[in-house]
């Protein structure tokens, strides 16, 4: 069993960051063949999403994204103004799960791995990775 922490930092209010080569780092120091690979973000105005690493692709999610909650006036904005952030980061989920065959996790060719930045630009975003 090993865990890692990975921090990354954001620079736009929504945006995907492919952290596929961090996890992949943290999996090889971990020297693990065959288990499960478990994401999970500490923060609750961001999530993962799996997807092709394609400028077109991205925007597309993106926009349907922002389309989970529509901008209104929400209850929570009256402290921080960031409550689609939060309704968004609790329909996506705050965490991934990958098997691990043969020293790799098992995902679709073109399945990278994104964090999903809703409330930006952070200079810190945590990323729990748990390999078991």
């Amino acid at each position: 069993m090993s865990d890692f922490l990975i921090n990354i930092s954001s620079s736009e209010k929504y945006q995907l960051i492919n952290i596929t080569d961090k996890v992949l780092d943290c999996l090889n120091k971990s020297k693990v063949n065959n288990g499960l690979l478990v994401l999970f973000v500490a923060h609750s105005t961001c999530s993962f999403i799996t997807n092709e690493d394609e400028e077109g692709v991205k925007a597309d999610v993106l926009e349907r994204i922002k389309e989970l909650a529509p901008q209104k006036n929400y209850k929570h904005d009256c402290i921080n103004h960031n409550a689609r952030a939060h309704v968004i980061a609790s329909i996506l989920g705050p965490s991934l799960t990958f098997p691990i065959k043969n020293g790799d996790i098992v995902r679709g060719t073109w399945q990278d791995i994104f964090l999903v930045e809703l409330d930006g630009p952070r200079a810190s975003r945590k990323v729990v990775v748990k390999i078991v």
